[in-house]
């Protein structure tokens, strides 16, 4: 695998993986995942072992999350295969001075790009997706699924604090609300408010 850029985002606990596609004229190879690439690089903050693939597909317009899970933790290594996502990332550590605030992340993949890229999200932030096109992902996870402790945080929630992220990318999100697609259960996700007095928060705490 050669992994040619890991860049830290606005919140910089999560990152940008971005690594080279090799390509000739019958298409392209790259190996996606290696674990010697990835485990114990100084760069890549990323010390569990993945437990649980995921891939998941979704048509134009549709907003997925903002889900976490604790017990276990579940940290998430996401990439799209094919189509146009924007993924969401929120803060839910108690006591982090970005608590509360999410970021977006681009992420096109298109056969033609010499490259593509993983983004890594940490334990302690609640994770989404918005879809522009017909797209698929999939996502590795160092914890198994546990849906008796997991909490969804409603994705229009207007609580939430969108100063991190970038102008475009949340003018992009703003437009798709009057359109989107969003399950029943994503609809029924509390508000930012509602989880600072919930006593699950307390899973996930800031440390310096």
């Amino acid at each position: 695998m050669k992994i040619t850029k890991v860049e830290p985002l606005e919140i910089s606990e999560v990152k940008v993986i971005i690594y080279e596609r090799f390509a000739d004229e019958r298409g392209y190879f790259t190996e996606t995942f290696r674990k010697s690439d990835f485990l114990g690089q100084p760069d890549i903050p990323i010390r569990e072992e993945f437990v649980q693939a995921n891939e998941s597909h979704s048509q134009k317009n549709v907003i997925r999350g903002l889900h976490a899970q604790w017990d276990p933790y579940m940290g998430k290594l996401v990439r799209t295969i094919g189509g146009h996502m924007i993924d969401f990332v929120m803060d839910i550590r108690k006591s982090s001075p970005t608590f509360g605030k999410i970021i977006a992340h681009d992420m096109p993949s298109s056969p033609s790009d010499i490259s593509s890229q993983w983004i890594w999200v940490p334990v302690g932030f609640v994770h989404g997706n918005l879809f522009l096109e017909e797209t698929t992902i999939e996502y590795f996870c160092t914890g198994e699924y546990n849906p008796q402790n997991e909490v969804g945080i409603y994705p229009l929630d207007p609580d939430i604090d969108w100063s991190l992220c970038k102008p475009h990318l949340k003018k992009t999100f703003d437009s798709s609300k009057s359109t989107a697609i969003i399950s029943e259960k994503d609809k029924k996700g509390i508000s930012l408010s509602q989880w600072t007095q919930d006593s699950r928060s307390s899973n996930f705490t800031y440390q310096k």
